[in-house]
C-alpha cells in the first residue's frame, strides 16, 4: 500500500563556526584591555603615539601590612551614655574618626567598632601609608566639638546724622531706580537680587520664610495684587532698609484647636522634679489615653496633667498654628482627624491629645531686594559667627518620616538651656541660615522658617534616608561626646611592607610556575591550555582588584593564590573526565563536551560551598580575614569563568586542527575518529 509522506530535508552541513570565533575575538579583546589596565606603563610604551589609546595609570590599593602605616586601638568611654544611646554614640565616634583620617589623605582608611568582654567598647583604626603617626593620634583622640553658628553681620556705615541722611537718600534713590527696572523691563528679579540686595536673605536668593496675613509685606499688597509674581508698586520702608517686594508664593496650611494633658518624665523640658522614667511616663500616658473620651477629657486633664499652668483649664489650648507648636505634636495633629484622641511624645513629656477642630489659613512667601540704611547691619556673602549654643545643650538627634509624604527628616531635641538659646537664635534669624559645625567643618546649614520654641526642631531637605541618618549620626557625635583612649599602637614601616610584598610576589610566581609545569607534564596539550587560561584568569582578576578597588593585604594575596589553586582544580576535574571519555572510545570532540558536562556538577558544588564560606568570613570577621575572604570569592568566581569558558573555548578550537589530534597529546593510547 502506497502512502504519501512529507519530505524532510536533512541538514548535513557542519555547525557554524562563527559564534565561537566571535566569542574568541571578544575574549582576546577583553584580555588585552584588562592587561593594559593592569600594567598601563607597558601598554602606553607599546602603543606609541596613537592618539586616544593611552591608558591612565592607576595604582593598586595596598593595605597596611604592604604599604606601611599604623594600627591603632582605642577604648571608648560610654559610661556616661544611656544604654539605648550607646550604639548611636559609638557610630558617631566612628564617623568623626573617619572624617578626621580622611583629612590626612590616607588611602582606604579602615575604622571599625567592636564590643569586647563586659561593657567595653573599642574603635580600631588602620591608616595605611600615613607617615606622621603622632599627629594622626593627636587629632583622632580629640573629643568631637559641635557648634551652632549664626550669620556674620557687618555695619553698613555709621557716621553723623546729616551724613546718614544723605546716605539713606542715595539708597532710596537707588532702590527706586532698581524698582523701575524690575517693573518696566524684562530684567530677571533673581539677577537683581544677586546684584543689589544687602539683606539677610541674600544667601537664599532674597526669598523669605513663610509668613501669615499679619506680616507688613502682606498688608502692603492690595487684594488684587496678591498674585504670585506681582511686584509691589512702591518701595517698602522698614526700620533698617528700603525693600523691593515681589509676591513669591502662597500655600494653604492648617491650624488646630485641641486640648491635652501632660505626663512628665525626668529630663523633659518644664518637668523639674519629675521622677518617672521615660518608660513609666509612657505607660501612665497610655493608661490615661485608654480612659479618655471626648466627654470626660476636660475632667481627666484637670485631675491628671503634670503641667501646673494647665490645671483648671480642662487642657484647652485653643487654636494653634504649626509654627507655634512642638514639631512632634504638630506632626501628630496633622495626621489625625477631628475628634481623635491620641498619644505623642514631645520635648516636655508625653501628651494625651484631643483634637477638637481644624481650619485652613494662608501663608505667604516674598522675594526682596533690600537696600540697607546707615547704621543697619547687612549680611556678608558668606561667613558665620559663634553663638552660645553647642553640642552640650543638644540632647539627641534622630530620624523620622513625614506622615504625608514619607520623606525622612532629622529631629533635634535640646535641654532647657538649649531650648531657650535656640528660640532666641531662630527668633532673630527667620529666613536666614544657621550653620552647624562639627570639628570646625560645616555639616548642615538649614534655613530658619520660623521662630522655634519648646526645644524641638526638624531639619528637612535630605535627599534620602541615608543622608538623614548620616546627619543625625554626626549631630549625635557632638551631642553625646565620647572620650576615647589609645590602648594599643602598632606601626608598620614602608620598608617592611615592601619586603612583605616582594616576598609574597616571589612566592606567588614560583608557585604558579611549578603548578604550570606540573599541568604541562601531566596533561600535555590540555595542560598547556590550562596555563594559558590561568594567565587570562590572573589578568582579569588583577583588573577587578584595581577597578573596584580591592585593598590588597597579605591575607588578600593568600586568598588570591588559593583561588589559583581552585582554578587549577577545576581544570584537573575537566581533564580527568575527558580522559575517561577518550579511554571509553569517545571521539575527541565528543569527549571534550562530555568531560565538561560531567565535571560541572563537582566544580559548581565545590565553588558554591567556598563562596558560602567566604560570605560568612566576610560578614563575621575582622578586616584581615575580610581581605582574604573577598579576594578568594572574586578568584573563585573568575576561576569558574576561566575553566568553563576560556579553557573550553580553547579546547574546542584546537581539537579541530588535525596536526593536534594525536593520542599522546591527550595522555591516551589511541583516539577514535
Amino acid at each position: 500500500k502506497q502512502q504519501f509522506s512529507r519530505h524532510q530535508r536533512v541538514n548535513t552541513s557542519a555547525p557554524s563556526k562563527w559564534p565561537g570565533r566571535v566569542l574568541g575575538v571578544a575574549l582576546v579583546a577583553l584580555v588585552l584591555f584588562a592587561a593594559g589596565y593592569d600594567f598601563p606603563g607597558a601598554w602606553n610604551a607599546s602603543i606609541g603615539r596613537v592618539p586616544g589609546l593611552q591608558l591612565h595609570a592607576r595604582d593598586y590599593t595596598l593595605g597596611l601590612d604592604l604599604l606601611g602605616g599604623a594600627h591603632l586601638v582605642y577604648e571608648a568611654d560610654l559610661s556616661q551614655i544611656e544604654d539605648d544611646e550607646k550604639r548611636k554614640a559609638l557610630e558617631g565616634v566612628r564617623d568623626v574618626i573617619e572624617r578626621r583620617v580622611n583629612a590626612f589623605g590616607v588611602s582606604e582608611p579602615i575604622v571599625q567598632t567592636t564590643k569586647t568582654s563586659g561593657d567595653h567598647y573599642r574603635v580600631i583604626v588602620e591608616l595605611a601609608g600615613v607617615r606622621d603617626v603622632s599627629e594622626a593620634i593627636r587629632q583622632i583622640g580629640e573629643t568631637p566639638i559641635l557648634e551652632f553658628k549664626k550669620p556674620a553681620l557687618s555695619v553698613v556705615r555709621e557716621d553723623d546724622e546729616s551724613t546718614n541722611e544723605v546716605f539713606n537718600a542715595e539708597q532710596k534713590a537707588l532702590a527706586l531706580s532698581v524698582l523701575d527696572r524690575a517693573r518696566r523691563t524684562n530684567a530677571v528679579f533673581d539677577e537683581l537680587v544677586a546684584e543689589y540686595s544687602e539683606g539677610p536673605q541674600r544667601s537664599q536668593n532674597g526669598v523669605s520664610a513663610w509668613v501669615d496675613e499679619s506680616d507688613a509685606r502682606t498688608e502692603a499688597l492690595p487684594g488684587s495684587g496678591k498674585k504670585v509674581g506681582a511686584i509691589l508698586s512702591t518701595i517698602l520702608e522698614k526700620p533698617n532698609s528700603y525693600s523691593i517686594v515681589k509676591f513669591y508664593d502662597e500655600r494653604e496650611v492648617s491650624e488646630w484647636q485641641f486640648s491635652d494633658l501632660t505626663v512628665c518624665y525626668a529630663g523633659a523640658n518644664g518637668c523639674e522634679g519629675a521622677t518617672r522614667t521615660v518608660d513609666e511616663a509612657r505607660k501612665e500616658a497610655e493608661r490615661l489615653l485608654s480612659e479618655a473620651t471626648r466627654e470626660n477629657f476636660a475632667e481627666l486633664a484637670n485631675a491628671n496633667t503634670d503641667e501646673v499652668g494647665q490645671r483648671g483649664t480642662g487642657g484647652d489650648r485653643g487654636w494653634n498654628r504649626m509654627t507655634h507648636l512642638d514639631a512632634n505634636l504638630a506632626a501628630a495633629l496633622a495626621t489625625h482627624s477631628v475628634g481623635d484622641l491620641f498619644l505623642t511624645k514631645t520635648s516636655s513629656g508625653y501628651r494625651v491629645v484631643y483634637k477638637r477642630g481644624e481650619r485652613p489659613y494662608l501663608q505667604y512667601q516674598f522675594q526682596e531686594i533690600e537696600f540697607m540704611k546707615a547704621g543697619a547691619v547687612a549680611a556678608t556673602i558668606d561667613g558665620f559667627e559663634n553663638t552660645a549654643l553647642s553640642g552640650a545643650q543638644l540632647k539627641r538627634a534622630g530620624v523620622e518620616f513625614d506622615p504625608n509624604t514619607g520623606v525622612p527628616y532629622v529631629t533635634l531635641q535640646f535641654n532647657k538651656e538649649g531650648a531657650q538659646l535656640f528660640a532666641e537664635i531662630t527668633e532673630s534669624h527667620v529666613g536666614q541660615q544657621i550653620a552647624i559645625y562639627l570639628d570646625g567643618q560645616i555639616i548642615s546649614a538649614p534655613v530658619v522658617q520660623t521662630a522655634i520654641y519648646g526645644g524641638e526642631a526638624i531639619i528637612t531637605g535630605q535627599s534620602d534616608l541615608e543622608e538623614a541618618r548620616l546627619l543625625a549620626q554626626r549631630l549625635n557625635a557632638g551631642a553625646l561626646p565620647v572620650p576615647i583612649e589609645l590602648i594599643s599602637q602598632q606601626t608598620v614601616g614602608p620598608t617592611l611592607g615592601a619586603v612583605s610584598l616582594d616576598k609574597s610576589l616571589q612566592a606567588a610566581i614560583i608557585g604558579l610556575m611549578l603548578v604550570g609545569l606540573f599541568m604541562i607534564v601531566y596533561y600535555r596539550l590540555p595542560g598547556v591550555l590550562s596555563v594559558v587560561a590561568l594567565v587570562v584568569y590572573g589578568v582579569l582578576v588583577l583588573a577587578i582588584f584595581k577597578s573596584l578597588p580591592v585593598t590588597i593585604t597579605l591575607s588578600g594575596l593568600a586568598g588570591f593564590i588559593l583561588s589559583v589553586g581552585m582554578a587549577v582544580d577545576a581544570n584537573v576535574l575537566i581533564f580527568e573526565r575527558m580522559k575517561e571519555e577518550l579511554r571509553a572510545g569517545r571521539a575527541l570532540d565528543r569527549a571534550v563536551d562530555e568531560g565538561f558536562k560531567r565535571a560541572w556538577s563537582s566544580i559548581r558544588d565545590g565553588n558554591l560551598t567556598t563562596l558560602i564560606a567566604c560570605a560568612i568570613l566576610y560578614w563575621l570577621s575582622s578586616s584581615f580575614i575580610q581581605g582574604f575572604a573577598l579576594t578568594l570569592a572574586i578568584g573563585v568566581v573568575m576561576s569558574m569563568f576561566s575553566a568553563i569558558v576560556v579553557t573550553r573555548m580553547m579546547l574546542k578550537g584546537v581539537v579541530r586542527w588535525k596536526f593536534l589530534q594525536k593520542a599522546w597529546l591527550y595522555c591516551v593510547k589511541e583516539l577514535r575518529a
